[in-house]
């Protein structure tokens, strides 16, 4: 087997354990039985527990990343602004299966992050990506008269992503339908994209 096939492989065995019952009890050997191979296998491609959670949250995004991509590319024509910004808004929301599951892996780290020195250490560590890209999206925006000039697009872009990551427990909690998720994020970039 390739080794990124394997790695990946293995970081499936972490998801699920995680979507399961969290990542604050799960061992090397846990993990080692859930993915079919023995704990010396596992420990050559990720080393320690430690290395293990952030491999595997590592090719968690990276698949994220790759599936949003695609989701984006659907229809063959090159997205407009608010049209990316929207799609990069929506990957923040369980809005389908894959999605719902990928947010309780990252809700099982989110505990451990608050938990673990060394994983909030990496947390706290990774820069505004998400931020920095809506941002950019929408000074983007601004130049090509597609975004309202007198927002501040730094601002606009951290209150966006908070709100979808809030969303995203909203739902995942039930207090908030898939549908009224995506109403509210089309709300407010009403707000912000101009209508022409």
């Amino acid at each position: 087997m390739d080794h990124d096939l394997r790695r990946r492989h293995i970081a499936q065995a972490v998801w699920r354990l995680a979507t399961r019952g969290g990542l604050e009890q799960v061992t090397l050997r846990q993990v080692a039985t859930e993915a079919g191979v023995s704990a010396r296998l596992l420990q050559y491609y990720f080393g320690t527990r430690g290395q293990l959670l952030l491999g595997a949250l590592e090719i968690l995004n990276t698949e994220a990343e790759r599936r949003a991509r695609e989701r984006l590319t659907t229809s063959g024509e090159p997205p407009g602004t608010r049209t990316v910004v929207r799609g990069v808004l929506l990957e923040l929301l369980p809005l389908d299966e894959e999605r719902r599951n990928r947010h309780l892996v990252y809700a099982a780290y989110f505990v451990r992050f608050l938990t673990d020195p060394d994983l909030a250490e990496a947390a706290q560590n990774e820069p505004d990506a998400l931020e920095n890209l809506v941002a950019g999206l929408l000074t983007r925006g601004q130049q090509l008269s597609e975004v309202v000039q007198h927002i501040d697009p730094a601002a606009e872009a951290a209150f966006l992503v908070a709100g979808a990551e809030g969303l995203q427990a909203g739902v995942l909690l039930g207090q908030h339908t898939p549908e009224r998720a995506v109403a509210l994020i089309d709300h407010q970039l009403d707000r912000i994209f101009t209508s022409t």
